[in-house]
């Protein structure tokens, strides 16, 4: 199946009468065992990928897309996040009085991202879960779902098309990208039908999947913009791989209400959530940064030329 890369559309405002997606979940109440004992006393959302942490990528990925509404769910051990995008007067004073203007805008500027609020998830019963607890917040409105562990390249423009789709169609757009089928049991997989270049209705919709049962080669990716009718979807729906609420399975039993779309891309995608793709993120980034890539890239050369004598 041949996909074309987004073609990096704008935001744009909704037809009228149709809600426009301001809100975001950002589900990140999760143990990160795969990155213990680092893990142990700080949220893997907040592990810094160069010189900030993951999850403030994912912010700014929202606020790019017209988001200005966050909620966050959290768990226990997760108060650094909110100190993180929280007014910090010490530090800052601080940084006036030693005149680091630069390091002080940057500071409080976290602050004023978007209106940033906090709800815990009691229990770590899976994404769909941690997505139902957002439902007194999200209302009647439609809303975005990004996790907290990957994040878009800054012209990507996969949300902004996302959001531009539900706009004109009105109805719950997925992310999706195609993996090699020996990866695909990591993910929700999706069969689907074409319907314009990167827009494809999708006919049926799986959590990880063995690569022998997958309808195609397709994975779910973090990012979701959704109608509300997904929460009485997550109300319904039981316990599925590894005995959790699983948010594809709930977008499963939508499909019988609603129509679901996908949206695909081919790359700009960082993912965290690994911790050889996390090392890679890292690498990516400090190469690309115009501050410090011509060093770091040098070291690199060098570091690897050496690794072959």
């Amino acid at each position: 199946m041949s996909i074309a890369g987004p073609d990096q559309p704008s935001a744009s405002v909704s037809p009228v009468g149709v809600p426009a997606v301001t809100k975001a979940v950002i589900p990140a109440a999760g143990l990160g065992t795969r990155f213990l004992p680092a893990t142990k006393a700080q949220p893997k959302e907040m592990l810094p990928v160069v010189d900030r942490p993951a999850i403030q990528y994912v912010v700014e990925e929202a606020v790019r897309a017209g988001i200005d509404d966050i909620l966050i769910i959290t768990g226990r051990d997760k108060r650094s996040l909110e100190d993180h995008f929280d007014r910090n007067f010490e530090l800052e004073h601080v940084l006036q009085s030693r005149g680091k203007d630069e390091e002080y805008a940057e500071v409080v500027e976290l602050a004023e991202l978007a209106a940033i609020h906090y709800v815990r998830q009691g229990e770590p019963l899976g994404l769909g879960h941690a997505v139902s607890v957002a439902r007194k917040h999200v209302g009647d409105n439609p809303f975005v779902v990004m996790l907290g562990d990957e994040f878009m390249a800054e012209d990507s423009g996969l949300l902004e098309g996302m959001i531009k789709a539900y706009g004109e169609l009105t109805a719950s757009v997925i992310a999706l990208m195609e993996v090699p089928e020996v990866d695909i049991s990591r993910y929700g997989c999706a069969a689907v039908d074409p319907v314009h270049d990167n827009l494809v209705r999708i006919r049926e919709i799986v959590e990880k999947p063995a690569a022998a049962d997958a309808p195609s080669n397709l994975a779910v990716m973090g990012r979701y913009v959704l109608t509300p009718e997904i929460f009485d979807e997550l109300d319904r729906v039981k316990p599925g791989v590894g005995g959790e609420i699983q948010l594809t399975d709930a977008i499963a039993t939508l499909l019988a209400r609603q129509e679901v779309f996908g949206f695909t891309f081919t790359g700009g995608r960082y993912d965290t959530g690994q911790m050889l793709d996390y090392l890679k993120v890292i690498v990516e980034i400090a190469a690309d940064r115009t501050d410090l890539g011509p060093d770091f890239r040098a070291f690199l050369r060098d570091f690897t030329a050496n690794l072959d004598r």
